[in-house]
């Protein structure tokens, strides 16, 4: 069973919005009491958060799904429903969060670092946050708002000062288990490091972190071996340690070679990263070289042979053996002190800015667009509120419907989708393709709170679509203004003959 996982896929969704509640107030004497409907409870959020006292991504590599809690509905007497709380998930220092084509959505170093993966959903209002003097009773609540859904690549990054690399069997791993406390799988076969191991190393007064990172091997940069799959491991570190076996047997091999080879792997690999602002491209970092087995004669002497052609290139050369801990005093000391001097020359961590975008004066929130497919046209919208607005509707309620048509209309939507020369009858969609809400446009529909004149959850404006033309208006108004003079002609006509005056008449 693995016990370290680096890479996970998390699958995240928050929790529902509660729906509002509809409710009119009931009590003796009071008939008209008005709405007493409480607002819906928010959905919890999932959230990835670091950590110090997790070291490994294996929780999500078991259960890499994880939903929220949805909040309650409201109820009567103004009671609103439960908020649910988030559900923070622990991840350990340095994971980086990335969706699934390889963007990076966050990068999350130091204690209490977080990211959103998936919002919850928000409440839905009830009827008593909806009155207002026009619509003084209404009879429906909005709902409340599904949650998020994310699918994000969580990627762990060792946290480490020192990172050790090399060819399989050059004695990394047992060079942690001399220095720190760590204690990893030490073996005489390739590869058995299948995991990076982190160790804390303690020379006087200064502690800092070494990982050994899985053996290194010509093409690891484009997969070959265990190097693609750990090489990010060395991302973060400030010394790049190169343990060479002076006691291989294997042809072709010699320190100066695998140096060589070791080098040309970190360059291949590092020109695909990304230096971040202030730091130090991983070409530029202090480089050790570490001559390891001198306790074999053999190894010795060829360490003895290379060294002065190690230290012609500038690197500091320290001949070690893991096995009798020989040299290995002078090698924590001066790891310590390159240790110390990328410390300070590492830029002071900035304060986070919180950016304000607002919205421009002439944005209007949506955006409606024609559009044509099939055989057939329709008129596009898609905009925050608008999407939202649909989403909160109980279409099975028809007050609910004739409040989401007036709030379109306040919107500007009806104006935009005559500009867009969308006419009587045309198909329009508010949302995305795979789900939107399909409706045909009547622009002639009168909209205002005013004309609410049925019982509580239904819509007058729903039920009767005609609406008189330009003529027939015409033609009412010149009829009621022809009997209007004909009754003004017949009271008239009567004055004359006396007919109110006369009393046999």
């Amino acid at each position: 069973m693995a016990t370290f996982v680096d890479r996970v896929v998390l699958h995240a969704t928050g929790g529902d919005g509660g729906h509002g509640c509809a409710s009119i107030h009931r009590e003796k004497f009071k008939p008209l009491a008005g709405p007493d409907g409480g607002n819906g409870g928010n959905g919890g959020s999932v959230i990835v958060e670091v950590d110090p006292q997790v070291t490994t991504l294996l929780p999500f590599h078991h259960l890499p799904h994880r939903r929220a809690a949805s909040g309650t509905q409201g109820m009567g007497d103004h009671r609103s429903g439960a908020t649910a709380e988030d559900l923070v998930l622990g991840v350990p220092d340095g994971t980086v969060v990335k969706s699934p084509d390889g963007t990076v959505l966050a990068d999350l170093v130091g204690a209490g670092a977080r990211y959103v993966v998936a919002a919850g959903g928000r409440g839905g209002l009830g009827n008593a946050a909806l009155s207002s003097p026009r619509r003084k009773a209404p009879g429906f609540a909005l709902l409340g708002e599904p949650g998020d859904e994310a699918e994000v690549v969580l990627e762990l990054k060792t946290i480490a000062d020192v990172a050790l690399v090399g060819y399989p069997s050059a004695g990394k791993s047992s060079l942690v288990a001399a220095i720190s406390a760590a204690r990893p799988k030490v073996a005489d076969y390739p590869f058995t490091t299948l995991v990076p191991n982190l160790g804390v190393v303690q020379a006087g007064d200064a502690r800092y972190t070494v990982a050994d990172v899985p053996g290194l091997i010509p093409g690891a940069s484009q997969g070959k071996g265990l190097g693609l799959e750990f090489l990010r491991h060395i991302e973060r570190c400030a010394v790049v340690v190169h343990v060479l076996d002076c006691a291989t047997l294997e042809p072709g091999r010699d320190p100066v070679t695998d140096l060589d080879v070791i080098e040309a792997e970190l360059g291949a690999y590092a020109e695909d990263l990304e230096v971040a602002s202030g730091g130090v491209p991983l070409a530029e970092r202090a480089r050790v070289v570490v001559l390891n087995k001198i306790d074999v004669p053999e190894a010795r002497e060829l360490a003895d042979l290379v060294r002065a052609e190690l230290e012609g290139r500038g690197l500091p050369v320290f001949e070690i053996s893991a096995a009798s801990h020989e040299g290995l005093r002078a090698l924590t000391f001066a790891l310590a002190e390159r240790v110390a001097e990328a410390r300070r020359a590492a830029p002071a961590p900035e304060v986070t800015r919180v950016v304000l975008r607002p919205r421009a004066v002439d944005d209007s929130g949506f955006t409606v667009t024609r559009r044509e497919g099939g055989g057939q046209v329709w008129f596009a919208i898609r905009g925050e509120k608008p999407e939202r607005w649909v989403r909160q509707t109980d279409f099975t309620n028809d007050e609910a419907v004739g409040y989401l048509a007036d709030r379109l209309a306040r919107a500007g939507v009806e104006e935009a989708l005559y500009k867009a020369g969308a006419v009587a009858g045309d198909e329009v969609r508010i949302g995305p393709d795979e789900n939107s809400v399909v409706f045909d446009w009547e622009p002639t529909l009168l909209t205002g709170s005013e004309l609410l004149g049925g019982p509580r959850g239904s819509d007058a404006r729903l039920e009767d679509r005609a609406r008189p033309t330009r003529g027939q208006k015409r033609r009412e108004y010149t009829e009621r203004m022809d009997a209007k003079a004909a009754a003004r002609a017949e009271l008239w006509t009567e004055r004359e003959q006396g007919v109110w005056t006369d009393p046999d008449a």
